[in-house]
């Protein structure tokens, strides 16, 4: 008569090692994937690759390009063609370059917004503060990836179009530049192109709309200026004058040592009140960015 046994008890399974060494949320286990600490370069890097592989930044500093070498090489050919030795007796050659650069000043403005409100708008912001949850380090990383861009793309069109100018206008009677103003008609107007163009990020930001932020700019640029022509009361005359003198277009001139005005600001003047006033914008953008809901 056989007899039923019971099963012999087993010894438990192992436990993975991951499980079973000492220490850490998962102790033993290595992820294939190293982990770093991340820090601004690489929010840098990932800003760089969204402003480089969007079509709006081609689109827009192509149109920028196009404006500024374009109309500033039409300028230049009208004055030549339309000049004698003596014209341009004592004139900045270099100056025939504003011209360009106010109108491409829109597409600068308009990539500057779409740079922060565009992610806004499609919910990419939820993935970007998702990757990098300090907001702080997202707004900088933007910040001087744009500057970056934008001073650079500036610095290349206004050289080349001062050097044409230079060299187109010579024989009208137009004096020598000097080193200052090839300095302001190069370097210092590339990086008041580029503080306007982060204004216009930081706007961005706080409006979180690209019409409505696009369309506060414009009027920012615009507005003083057509305000100012529409003065014509004797109890306005001060108010009108600050609006002309203050007015971007007229901040823009100054670097091509043609003020619209007799007063106003003058030398570098322009750079350091774009200056100031961006750094009063980037300090409000960042106070709400760290409060509000993405």
């Amino acid at each position: 008569m056989s007899t039923h046994q019971p099963p012999m008890p087993q010894a438990p399974a192992a436990a993975p090692d991951w499980q079973a060494a000492p220490g850490g949320p998962y102790p033993g286990y290595t992820s294939p994937i190293p982990v770093v600490r991340t820090h601004l370069g690489h929010a840098l890097a990932s800003e760089w690759t969204k402003i480089r592989s969007v079509r709006s930044t081609m689109w827009t500093l192509g149109v920028f390009v196009l404006l500024v070498v374009g109309i500033g090489l039409l300028t230049g050919a009208l004055v030549e063609a339309n000049s004698d030795s003596t014209s341009l007796s004592g004139e900045n050659p270099l100056s025939f370059g504003f011209f360009g650069l106010l109108l491409g000043s829109i597409c600068v403005i308009t990539l500057g917004v779409l740079t922060t409100a565009s992610e806004y708008g499609t919910g990419m912001i939820r993935t970007t503060m998702t990757a990098c949850p300090s907001r702080g380090r997202v707004l900088a990383a933007k910040s001087i990836v744009f500057f970056a861009v934008a001073f650079a793309v500036t610095l290349v069109t206004s050289g080349f179009v001062a050097m044409v100018h230079a060299s187109l206008l010579g024989d009208t009677g137009a004096r020598t530049p000097s080193g200052g103003d090839w300095l302001k008609a190069t370097v210092g107007v590339s990086l008041y192109m580029a503080l306007l163009g982060l204004l216009s990020l930081l706007i961005g930001s706080v409006i979180r709309h690209s019409a409505g932020a696009i369309t506060i700019m414009i009027g920012v640029v615009l507005a003083p200026l057509v305000l100012a022509l529409f003065m014509v009361a004797e109890s306005l005359d001060k108010v009108r004058e600050w609006l002309f003198e203050y007015s971007i277009p007229n901040q823009l001139s100054v670097f091509y040592t043609n003020s619209l005005t007799e007063s106003g600001p003058s030398g570098w003047d322009p750079l350091w009140i774009m200056l100031v006033l961006t750094a009063a914008v980037y300090a409000g953008a960042y106070a709400l960015l760290q409060n509000r809901d993405v």
